[in-house]
């Protein structure tokens, strides 16, 4: 196991391992491009996939949003169907569109037929991070992975889904090759993570963004138990893990107990109500509408300001710490001055 870096004044290692943090940390999930023009330029000659395999462009998009907006984090730039390609699934990131899988999994046999991650075609992420943990200096770097329920849709529907009906389906109708599949991609995910923590990342985020589809008893009787074995595979890392969906509202205490130290909210759920619903000692990440951030400053200020005093009452209410981060990802229109001026703005409060 690598040796970890000591970054003892980093706000956001602080808030979400429950200590005091300086000022309120702030970084933006999907910071690492979309809404870039550096970012923009490089895409222009690489495809996405592409973009994901190569250690040189994984540094340098990473860094991009760094050194533009002084963000508390950075998170590695990636995807989550990376470890899937690393397993031999046939895929592409299509543009406007997605992830699209050649050929779904939809029978016990698929399931059967699914591999386990082969860490070298994974290898430019590794070497990835270790230049990171030398560029970024005392800037602390995230890692992520999809969740077993997420990756599950991918492959299950054979792209994105708005409804997820056939990954419902064969949960509902046929658990037995359902849990076979997402054993077989908890234990994708632990592997990719494990080669994260292993090259140098100071903390993880699983990304669970579909779940919210999931009414909580499915959620606890199907999903809860895999991505709890996830967390407690990697608790030897001693290192903040991030468990965030989108719409999970009626989930977050189940998401809590799943085991990580802090728990993502979207917008549509107050800091404070989340604090109340997430199991104690858990810090809270979010939530600020990412649509805000195309509204003009005054709404920006205004609602900037609403998130963080929400943040200090969740606090108060028991929440360990709390992140400043968006309830979801950068949109790809958003102006990157505004969200230079965000983290100045978070920094001041």
């Amino acid at each position: 196991m690598t040796t970890r870096r000591d970054l003892p004044d980093s706000p956001y290692l602080a808030a979400a391992s429950g200590r005091n943090p300086a000022r309120v940390p702030v970084w933006f999930m999907r910071q690492a491009g979309r809404s870039l023009p550096e970012y923009r330029a490089l895409r222009a000659q690489h495809s996405m996939l592409a973009a994901c395999f190569d250690a040189e462009l994984i540094t340098e998009i990473t860094m991009q949003p760094v050194r533009r907006h002084g963000v508390d984090a950075a998170i590695l730039f990636s995807d989550i169907v990376v470890p899937l390609r690393g397993a031999g699934v046939e895929l592409d990131i299509v543009p406007d569109v997605g992830p699209v899988i050649a050929a779904p999994v939809r029978s016990a046999d698929d399931v059967s037929a699914l591999k386990p991650l082969e860490p070298q075609k994974v290898q430019p992420v590794s070497d990835a991070v270790g230049m990171l943990v030398e560029a970024l200096g005392d800037v602390p770097l995230i890692g992520f992975a999809g969740a077993p329920f997420t990756l599950a849709s991918y492959l299950v529907e054979g792209g994105p889904s708005r409804h997820h009906a056939r990954t419902k389906a064969m949960m509902l109708a046929d658990p037995d090759s359902w849990h076979a599949l997402m054993e077989k991609l908890t234990d994708l995910t632990v592997a990719f993570l494990r080669v994260q923590l292993d090259a140098g990342v100071d903390a993880i985020q699983v990304f669970d963004s579909w779940a919210g589809a999931l009414s909580l008893s499915d959620y606890r009787r199907y999903v809860q138990s895999h991505s709890a074995r996830i967390f407690a595979a990697l608790t030897e890392y001693g290192v903040p893990m991030t468990h965030f969906g989108v719409g999970t509202a009626e989930l977050l205490g189940a998401m809590s107990g799943a085991g990580a130290s802090v728990v993502g909210v979207d917008w549509r759920t107050s800091l404070l109500d989340a604090a109340w619903r997430v199991e104690a000692g858990t810090a809270l990440q979010g939530n600020l509408d990412p649509a805000v951030l195309m509204a003009g400053w005054p709404a920006v200020e205004r609602a900037a300001r609403a998130v963080a005093d929400d943040g200090r009452r969740a606090v108060e209410a028991g929440a360990a710490g709390h992140i400043f981060n968006l309830g979801h990802g950068v949109l790809p229109d958003t102006d990157p001055d505004v969200l230079t001026e965000l983290v100045s703005l978070v920094h001041s409060l």
